[in-house]
C-alpha cells in the first residue's frame, strides 16, 4: 500500500505493452508492467528510506511483544516511528508558484469534504481538525484581499470560484448536513491523497499569506472553535513593518561597510565629483516629457468595450477597472443570519464582499457582531421561512413590555429593515451589483438561480429574458390559436357529453338485478297514459320546424340574390358559415393558415439545406447530420421551456 501511494504521488502508473507475450517472458502471464526508467527514478526516492525504517520498527515491535515486553514495544512505536514528510516531492511536482495555484481545484474539493465528515477509525479527529484549520485559513486570505467572485448552489453543494494571481480557482463546498460514512468507500486511498493535498495547502496559505505582510500561521483560539466560531476563530496578525525595515537598513550598512573593506577614509577628490553629480538638476525636457506621458496614460485611462461587431457574435465579457468596487459590495450594510439560514456559506460570502457587521443568534455559535435581532444599526436581516406576521403589525425596539413576547417570538418585523431570502446574496454576487430586494421577500416567489459559469447561446431558452425576444417567427401566434382551438374543443365534448346524459334511455331493473332497457310495452303504456302532452309537443314541434325551414330557405335565396346582383359565386358552405358566425371556423382557418406558411418555408429551408449537403463528402453530411440532430433536440428543449413559462404566465396575469 504504501510503496503504491508512493507511485501515484511521483505520477508513476501501470503502462500496457504493445505485446503481453514478448514482455513477460515467461508462461504466467503478468498482470502489471512499469516503465524501467519509473523504477530506477523510485530506488533513489527519499520515503523509500522511511519505510524501510518503518518495516525495520515493525518488526523489533513484533519481536518484542513476542518475548512479552510490552513496556519496550509501546516506547519504541511511541519514540522510534519514523516521520514521513512530503515536501521534497511537492517541490518537484509544482516547480512554480503558478503550477500549484493551477493544481489547487481538486486539493480544496477533497479537504473541504474531510473538513465536513465526521469521526471515525478510517478517518481520525486529527485529520479532520488539520483540514479545518488549513479551510479557514485559505477562505481568510479570500476575505483579506477580496479574491472570491462567483459563487453557485447546486444539489452537490456550494461551488466558488476565486481569482489568486490570474489563476480561475474552482472548488466545491458540501452542504453542512450530517454525513453518513458508507463501507463502499477506501477512505485508506483517499487519506493519501489528503496527506498529498494537506502539505500542498499548508505551502500554498504560506506563500499567500507572507505575499500580502501576514503572519503564518495565524492565532487560532480553540475555545472560540469548540463554540462554533470557524472563521472567528482564527486572528490574522502583520509582520512587523518596523523591525524588517531595520533589518533591512543594518544589512545594508554591513554591506556599504564590507565594500570598503573596513576603511573609513574616502577620498576627498572623488566624494566632491560625486557630490558635483548629485547636484546637478534635471533637464527640463525630461520633465515635460515625463508630464505628457502621465497626461497621455490619464487620457487613455478609460477602459475599452467590447462591442458586438456582428449578428450571432459571441458577446464578450466587458472588462472592469478594477474589482475593489465589487469587493466591497455589503461594505455600507449590517446583516442578521435568520437560526434557519445557512450561516457558515453566507459569513463567508458577506466578509469576502466588504461587510465588517455580521450578526446571528447565538444558538448558531460564536464571533457575532451582536446577538440581538433587534438591534436598531441592523439594515439586512436574511430570512429562510414565510412571515408570520403582516408588516403592518411590526413592532420598533425599546416599547413596551407587552411587546417583549413578540420579540422573544421573533413574530414581529423591524420597521426600515430589508428582508430577504438568502439566495439574494448570490445573485448579487454572481451580478456585481445589488438587486431589488422586493424580488427576495420572503415568500416571494424568487427568480431562476443560473449557474453564472454557464453562458446561455444564440438559440438555448435564457431565462432572464422577456419571452417575445426568444421566440421564433408566429410562435406566439400560433400557440394563442393552438390554446383557443383546444379550449372551444373542449367546450364542445363538454356539451355533448352533457347532451347525452340527458337523452339517457331509461333503465329499469329486474328482480336479479339487470339493467334491462324499457321495451315497446312500456313505451306504449307510458305514451297511453300521457296522451294529451305528447300529441300537443309533437304538434308545436311540427309548426316549429316548419317555420325555421320557411325561414332558412327565404334567407338562402335572398343571399344567392345578392350574390348574382354583385356577379361574386355562391355557396351553400359558406352561406351556412356566414349564417351561423361560428368563430371556431374563424380560428382553425387562421391556424391553418398560420401552419400552411410554417410549413412552407420549412419545406424550402429543407429543399436548400438538401442541395448543400449534396456537395459534401459522405463523411462530412454524416458529421453535419449528427449537429443538426443534436441542435433540432436542443430546440424542441427550448421551445417545451418556453411553452411551459407562456402557460404560467398566463395564469398568473
Amino acid at each position: 500500500m504504501l510503496i503504491a501511494n508512493t507511485y501515484a504521488k511521483a505520477r508513476i502508473y501501470p503502462r500496457e505493452p504493445r505485446n503481453k507475450k514478448k514482455a513477460s517472458k515467461t508462461s504466467t502471464p503478468s498482470t502489471t508492467f512499469y516503465y524501467t526508467k519509473d523504477i530506477q527514478y523510485l530506488l533513489h526516492e527519499p520515503i523509500l528510506n522511511k519505510f524501510r525504517d518503518h518495516k525495520a520498527l515493525a518488526k523489533k515491535i513484533a519481536r518484542s511483544l513476542g518475548r512479552g515486553e510490552v513496556g519496550d514495544a509501546a516506547r519504541l512505536e511511541k519514540t522510534a516511528k519514523p516521520r514521513i514528510t512530503l515536501d521534497h516531492i511537492i517541490k518537484q511536482r509544482y516547480p512554480t508558484f503558478v503550477d500549484a495555484l493551477r493544481d489547487l481545484d481538486d486539493a480544496l474539493s477533497l479537504l473541504f469534504l474531510f473538513a465536513n465528515l465526521p469521526s471515525t477509525s478510517t478517518v481520525p479527529p486529527k485529520t479532520i481538525a488539520l483540514c479545518q484549520r488549513l479551510c479557514l485559513e485559505f477562505e481568510h486570505y479570500l476575505i483579506t484581499t477580496h479574491s472570491l467572485r462567483k459563487s453557485f448552489i447546486s444539489i452537490k453543494g456550494i461551488y466558488y470560484q476565486a481569482t489568486i494571481q490570474g489563476q480561475d480557482i474552482l472548488w466545491l463546498v458540501p452542504h453542512k448536513f450530517v454525513q453518513r460514512v458508507t463501507g463502499d468507500v477506501d477512505f485508506r486511498i483517499m487519506g493519501t491523497f489528503v496527506e498529498f493535498y494537506t502539505t500542498l495547502l499548508g505551502f500554498v496559505n504560506y506563500r499567500l499569506y507572507t505575499s500580502i505582510g501576514l503572519v503564518y500561521p495565524p492565532r487560532f483560539n480553540a475555545k472560540s472553535d469548540e463554540l462554533g466560531g470557524e472563521l472567528s476563530a482564527i486572528t490574522l496578525e502583520g509582520i512587523d513593518v518596523t523591525r524588517v525595515a531595520d533589518a533591512t537598513n543594518v544589512t545594508s550598512g554591513d554591506i556599504v561597510q564590507n565594500g570598503t573593506q573596513g576603511n573609513d577614509d574616502v577620498n576627498p577628490d572623488v566624494q566632491k565629483q560625486a557630490d558635483q553629480i548629485a547636484e546637478i538638476p534635471e533637464p527640463a525636457e525630461e520633465t515635460q516629457s515625463a508630464d505628457q506621458v502621465m497626461e497621455d496614460e490619464a487620457a487613455t485611462d478609460a477602459i475599452d468595450k467590447f462591442e458586438v461587431q456582428g449578428e450571432g457574435a459571441d458577446v464578450l465579457d466587458q472588462p472592469r477597472i478594477s474589482d475593489t468596487e465589487t469587493g466591497q459590495l455589503f461594505a455600507p450594510y449590517s446583516f442578521f443570519l435568520s437560526r434557519e439560514t445557512p450561516r457558515q456559506p453566507l459569513e463567508f460570502l458577506l466578509r469576502s464582499f466588504g461587510c465588517k457587521r455580521i450578526s446571528w443568534d447565538a444558538v448558531l455559535g460564536d464571533g457575532a457582531f451582536t446577538n440581538d435581532e433587534y438591534d436598531p444599526s441592523i439594515t439586512h436581516q436574511v430570512v429562510d421561512r414565510p412571515p408570520i406576521a403582516q408588516p403592518d403589525s411590526a413592532i420598533e425596539p425599546d416599547q413596551n413590555q407587552e411587546e417583549e413576547v413578540s420579540r422573544s417570538t421573533g413574530r414581529g418585523r423591524m420597521l426600515g429593515r430589508v428582508y430577504i431570502q438568502p439566495q439574494w446574496v448570490w445573485d448579487c454576487i454572481n451580478q456585481g451589483k445589488l438587486l431589488r430586494p422586493d424580488q427576495y421577500a420572503p415568500s416571494a416567489t424568487l427568480p431562476p438561480h443560473l449557474s453564472p459559469w454557464v453562458k446561455p447561446t444564440k438559440t438555448a431558452y435564457d431565462p432572464t429574458l422577456p419571452l417575445a425576444e426568444q421566440e421564433n417567427e408566429n410562435e406566439a401566434e400560433q400557440a394563442v390559436l393552438d390554446e383557443e382551438e383546444q379550449e372551444e374543443l373542449d367546450q364542445l365534448a363538454a356539451a355533448t357529453a352533457d347532451g347525452e346524459a340527458q337523452v339517457e334511455p331509461e333503465v329499469d331493473i329486474d328482480d336479479h338485478g339487470m339493467n334491462i332497457a324499457g321495451g315497446d310495452s312500456d313505451a306504449s303504456s307510458v305514451a297511453d297514459d300521457f296522451d294529451g302532452f305528447a300529441s300537443d309537443d309533437a304538434e308545436a314541434l311540427a309548426d316549429a320546424n316548419e317555420d325555421e325551414e320557411a325561414g332558412d330557405t327565404h334567407s338562402q335565396h335572398q343571399k344567392e340574390l345578392e350574390a348574382e346582383a354583385a356577379g361574386l359565386p355562391f355557396t351553400e358552405t359558406a352561406a351556412n358559415g356566414t349564417a351561423n358566425g361560428s368563430s371556431t371556423g374563424n380560428v382553425k382557418s387562421k391556424g391553418d393558415e398560420l401552419r400552411k406558411k410554417a410549413a412552407k418555408k420549412r419545406k424550402e429551408e429543407e429543399e436548400e439545406l438538401e442541395r448543400r449537403k449534396m456537395m459534401m463528402s459522405k463523411k462530412k453530411r454524416k458529421l453535419f447530420e449528427k449537429m443538426a440532430y443534436s441542435n433540432r433536440q436542443k430546440d424542441d428543449e427550448a421551445a417545451k421551456l418556453r411553452s411551459k413559462r407562456r402557460k404560467l404566465e398566463k395564469g398568473k396575469g
